[in-house]
Order: structure tokens, then sequence, then C-alpha cells
């Protein structure tokens, strides 16, 4: 299993997945042209056109998934690349249009997968752990599973000058942990995750991540931290 899930896809100062270039092409070595999913946003065409701009200079083509039958496409790609944008309309097309277990099936031949954003809350077993409004509501809150734990992408610390009276994210994971068993991974901006087999690595920016467990205070984890455990966490 190879899968590449960024916490995000643009970072300050930097164009479209300019920051995360070099892990890219590392993770497409050898592919021509990888199936882009990009139901997460309403203008498919023009999002599968960004991507493609973004992958040119890789050599790598791109093909969305929804020019032709998505299930066929996911079947036989290369890669597999599901963006970022609104994940309860990401999960609702994935499950509409029957798109979970395809790309199930395709990862676990060794299709490489790559998530940012949204595309990295559906690697997990549910999207409870979006930061996004449930602008539709999909069958299920049940995605793909290809980790067993929970991510938080865009994860932002607690800021104790803000006079903002709203949860925090911290807050909102720890009210996850109080109905779910969890672990979370809350990855700050600039930084992945990468799963090759059992091997599970944190790495991009220096900025880190934080670790959320049941009973557990959140435990800071550096750019580089072996986290294997997790996947019999």
């Amino acid at each position: 299993m190879h899968l590449l899930l960024l916490s995000n896809s643009t970072a300050p100062g930097r164009g479209y997945l300019e920051h995360a270039q070099d892990v890219l092409a590392a993770t497409l070595d050898g592919v021509r042209e990888l199936v882009f999913v990009p139901f997460a946003l309403k203008d498919h065409d023009a999002y599968t056109a960004k991507v493609a701009a973004a992958l040119e200079p890789l050599g790598v083509a791109v093909r969305g998934a929804h020019d032709g039958d998505p299930t066929a496409l996911v079947r036989d790609a290369e890669a597999v690349f599901v963006g970022g944008g609104n994940t309860f309309r990401l999960a609702d097309a994935l499950q509409t249009r029957g798109l979970l277990e395809p790309i199930r099936a395709a990862v676990a031949a060794g299709t490489p997968y790559i998530g940012s954003s949204a595309g990295t809350n559906v690697a997990c077993p549910s999207l409870r752990t979006t930061n996004d409004m449930p602008i539709v509501q999909p069958r299920s809150f049940g995605t793909l599973g290809l980790v067993p734990f929970q991510i938080n992408p865009h994860y932002l610390d607690p800021d104790p000058a803000s006079t903002h009276q709203g949860e925090t994210r911290e807050v909102r994971l720890l009210e996850f942990l109080e109905e779910n068993p969890g672990p979370v991974l809350a990855m700050r901006e600039g930084t992945w995750l990468r799963r090759t087999g059992d091997r599970v690595l944190l790495d991009g920016e220096p900025a880190g991540a934080r670790l959320f467990a049941r009973g557990r205070d959140p435990q800071e984890l550096a750019t580089g931290t072996d986290l294997s455990h997790l996947l019999t966490a």
C-alpha cells in the first residue's frame, strides 16, 4: 500500500502543490498518467485542469474521474489523487458513484493513492474529523479506511490571544474522543503522512503534528516521527 496524505494543497506564498513537489515526484515515480477525483469541488473541469498544470513539470498527465466511467478509470489507474474541498460533498459523490470499493481495491493492489485535505479525510475510516460544513448529506459518514485511525488536516493550535469564544480545534477533537475511540492525528499545514506497506511516517515542514488519544493529553509529534504503531492502535 502506497499512500501520500497531505494536510493541505497550497502553502502561503507558493503555488498549488508546489510545497510538496519533491514528495509527489517520489510517489509518482514511473507513473505516466493519474486519475484525479475532483468531486470535493463543484467545477470538476477547472479543478482537474488546475491539478494537471501543477503536475505537468513532473511529466505526469492527469485525467478527471468525471471524464468517463469513474469505476473503470479508477480500476485501470496508475495512481489515484483525491483532491481537497468539502469532505461531505466528496463522500457523497464517492458513495453515490460507487467509488469507495473500487478505490479500496486499487490501493490494496498497489496503486498509489494521494489525498489532500478532504482527500486525506476520506482515507480515514470516517469523515467525522473533518473541519467542513455539511453542505450535503452523504448516505454514511463511513469513508475509505485506508488507514485505521482518524486525521484532522489543517490543524490549528489554540491561540491564547484570540478573543473568539467558539470551540478551538483542540476542544472539538477532545469532544470527538468523548464519543469515539480515536486516535486522531492532527496534522498542521505543510505536513504529510506517507504509508508504504506497514510503515507510516510523518513528514513535510517542521510544523509537526499532535496526536489525540482518549484518556491522554495530546502528544506533540515532530516531523520525521515513525507512526507505524498507529496501524495497530
